[in-house]
């Protein structure tokens, strides 16, 4: 990702509202759906700046990975001891079959070779051990945003599938989420491509707005995984290898 994307990563992490309302969802998920046990170990890939890690660590015992050294050191100060480097597929130092739960949070759209990237995650887990994903959906709404996060793709259900499947992987509660914010987001999209205002600027809106948006956003806790929602910004899956 370009340097001001993990700038902005830092200085908002805690208050924008996307960052904030989709911690929620993701933690409802897990607790419905995770299945993780007491103590789970859990390795999230590509951190970032940690901001995932407090709500990670209320399902067992967190690790992480994330390869920009300045996110590193934020992330590493977050989670109370050094976290690693190793990009994806490589992994070098982390121990085969060691994981309840690997968690990649809209990572997998940044790895050049999502199926080998997927396979390399796959034998970090223990037996009966899952992984987290999320990814950004629609090819169609490509934007600057993409461009400035080093995204390579972004996923259908289809494509997701797919890759899944060529990694070995099953998946369960495959559905979309920030459905409800979704149509805003399409008419801004096409607006800016109309204008040619096409901006990769993800700062946070007026606070009043911002509260507005993670309120309507946050919805989706008591909705994802529980009943289909109509097309979102996002895919979430639970993945396992097949067997």
């Amino acid at each position: 990702m370009d340097r001001v994307v993990y700038d902005r990563m830092a200085a908002h992490d805690t208050t924008h509202w996307w960052y904030r309302a989709r911690r929620e969802i993701l933690s409802d998920y897990l607790e419905r759906w995770g299945g993780l046990p007491q103590g789970a170990r859990i390795l999230e890939i590509g951190c970032g700046t940690g901001h995932n890690l407090p709500m990670l660590a209320q399902f067992g015992e967190v690790d992480a990975i994330e390869i920009d050294e300045t996110a590193r050191t934020f992330a590493s100060e977050r989670l109370g001891k050094p976290v690693g480097s190793s990009p994806l597929p490589e992994l070098t130092g982390v121990e085969p079959g060691s994981y309840d739960l690997v968690a990649v949070l809209d990572v997998v759209e940044h790895v050049e070779d999502d199926v080998a990237a997927l396979k390399a995650m796959a034998t970090a887990l223990k037996p009966g051990g899952k992984i987290l994903i999320t990814v950004p959906a629609h090819q169609w709404m490509w934007s600057a945003h993409d461009v400035v996060n080093h995204h390579k793709r972004r996923y259908s259900k289809a494509t997701l599938v797919a890759a899944l499947d060529k990694a070995g992987l099953a998946h369960r509660k495959l559905g979309w989420f920030n459905s409800l914010l979704f149509p805003a987001a399409v008419a801004a999209r096409i607006a800016g491509k109309l204008t040619g205002k096409d901006d990769s600027d993800d700062s946070p809106p007026p606070r009043a707005l911002n509260a507005v948006f993670e309120k309507i956003f946050g919805l989706e806790r008591h909705l994802v995984g529980r009943v289909p929602l109509p097309p979102g910004l996002s895919l979430i899956v639970l993945a396992s290898p097949k067997g």
